[in-house]
């Protein structure tokens, strides 16, 4: 930071140059000398300086250079009770605001948040990413925030912003009823609805916030664990076909030592079956005892949609009472449905959703 005056009984140059980066407002030193009348004031761009004056915040210049007389100076002229030509000497503080941005300001939730999922019902969210931050009107945020302060940094008002975004966001979550697995393709909507849903509380600390971005939506770690199985089921579809798949693989690279593995046990079962088919001394097998015979495996669980309609999700509904609505007009082929494992939203149409509408008659004639 560097500060020119002159060292005799008056000062004749107001400037500030701030090399920190985090300086957000910063007091010019005056050190008990007066401010000559008609000094010259120098306002780079990217600041603002505001004049006190017994307590009293008086004058506020943009980015230019000033001469401090009366025809710039019209609040300072009314408290000073100044006639024109009158040319005494002054004192008044001299705050130098930074109007630029402070990027790469981080928030995140310390506690989970606790919203109901449609799906998996209450579960346990934590959020985190970052935000920039502006001085929008240097006299408010002089006001409501800096006080008497001769150096203010971006730290000191960081943890309460943070506090305000993280109530925001918690309560934006809770009334958006996005499903949680859809909240990762949401961010930018959910980070325009904080932006919008903070701006007047920030706005009355004299300040705004350019840009907000949710980098992170996570669960729970025990809840993700239970998801990636659910997902590797999913994935796996019939589990007999997909072992089929994996054995015929094997046989197919027998160089790999999990082919070769593959292979071998694959031929042991199958000598291990011959051996049992042809019995003792090559006899027809006996017929295996009702108790030997294994039951038959669970029924796979059944597919079920969600809905998206007017910015809300409905569901989840099974195929039967999909065709149903289907049958009665209250979906088509251009409804947006999703599943668990699709890719997103997508037309109901282009989906394995289309066979309900097969049989759905068309319109009926005109009379």
């Amino acid at each position: 930071m560097v500060f020119d005056f002159l060292k005799g009984e008056f000062i004749d140059v107001i400037s500030f140059l701030d090399d920190t980066r985090d300086t957000m407002v910063w007091r010019f030193e005056r050190r008990g000398q007066a401010i000559k009348y008609g000094a010259k004031l120098t306002v780079r761009e990217g600041q603002a300086a505001v004049f006190v004056h017994e307590g009293q915040l008086a004058d506020v210049f943009g980015p230019g250079l000033y001469m401090l007389e009366t025809n710039n100076m019209p609040i300072m002229t009314t408290l000073q009770h100044w006639d024109h030509g009158f040319s005494s000497p002054f004192k008044s503080e001299v705050y130098f605001i930074n109007t630029t941005r402070f990027n790469d300001q981080k928030w995140g939730t310390k506690n989970p948040i606790m919203t109901r999922d449609p799906e998996f019902g209450p579960v346990r969210l934590r959020a985190f990413g970052t935000y920039s931050m502006r001085v929008s009107d240097p006299a408010v945020f002089l006001r409501e925030i800096v006080g008497t302060d001769g150096e203010f940094t971006a730290d000191e008002i960081s943890y309460q912003i943070r506090n305000i975004i993280v109530q925001e966001f918690s309560q934006t979550i809770a009334r958006s009823g996005i499903p949680v697995l859809d909240m990762a393709a949401n961010t930018a909507d959910l980070g325009k609805i904080v932006t919008t849903a903070i701006n007047p509380t920030i706005a009355a600390y004299g300040l705004t916030l350019p840009e907000f971005y949710i980098e992170n939506i996570s669960l729970p770690e025990e809840v993700e664990k239970v998801l990636d199985k659910r997902t590797s089921v999913g994935i796996a579809g019939d589990l007999n076909k997909y072992m089929q798949f994996n054995a015929a693989e094997g046989i197919a690279n027998p160089e790999s030592g999990a082919g070769a593995m593959m292979g071998a046990g694959m031929a042991a079962g199958m000598g291990a079956a011959m051996a049992q088919a042809a019995g003792p001394w090559g006899a027809p097998p006996a017929a295996a005892p009702a108790s030997a015979v294994p039951p038959p495996p669970p029924p796979a669980a059944a597919t079920v949609w969600h809905l998206a309609e007017n910015g809300t999700t409905k569901g989840p509904f099974d195929e039967a009472t999909l065709a149903t609505m289907a049958t009665s007009g209250k979906i088509t082929r251009a409804s947006m449905v999703w599943t668990t494992g699709q890719d997103g939203w997508k037309a109901a149409g282009d989906t394995p959703l289309n066979r309900l509408f097969d049989s759905v008659p068309p319109p009926p004639p005109a009379p």
